[in-house]
């Protein structure tokens, strides 16, 4: 019988290891669910008159091409789904990028009342890009 003893290296990369699927999982829930609440309208949209009127009015706007907002909601959707499946997750993270960057400018310059949930998914973003930033290497390569 032999016992199996981690050493301190090992034990560090498999608490990342996990930790890198618990992020890749919630983050893929958040965006697969506000994608799908996108077309199926099935959580309650907040009351206007809680939130800033420029906010509500950078909202109108999208809601007003048509198409915007359907667009945000397929992304989000799609890309939640690669999260959560754990496949094509570094093009899921970039499809989600510019999408989160304006989650974050939104609340702090807008709409103060969501700015710590923001945060969190961009360091949601952030920590994932940086736990497959072997993958991204490629893109960031000079030709």
């Amino acid at each position: 019988m032999s016992a199996t003893i981690a050493t301190p290296a090992a034990r560090k990369f498999a608490v990342g290891r996990y930790a890198t699927i618990v992020t890749r999982v919630l983050t893929g829930l958040l965006f697969a669910t506000t994608g799908l609440n996108g077309f199926l309208m099935f959580m309650p949209a907040p009351d206007p008159s809680t939130l800033a009127p420029e906010g509500v009015a950078f909202s109108g706007a999208l809601y007003a091409t048509g198409y915007m907002l359907q667009l945000a909601s397929g992304v989000q959707l799609v890309s939640g789904v690669l999260l959560l499946v754990g496949r094509f997750v570094p093009l899921a993270l970039a499809m989600l990028a510019p999408m989160v960057v304006n989650i974050v400018l939104f609340h702090v310059f807008l709409e103060p009342s969501g700015t710590v949930m923001a945060v969190l998914v961009a360091a949601a973003e952030i920590g994932l890009a940086w736990a497959y930033r072997d993958k991204f290497r490629p893109m960031l390569q000079p030709r």
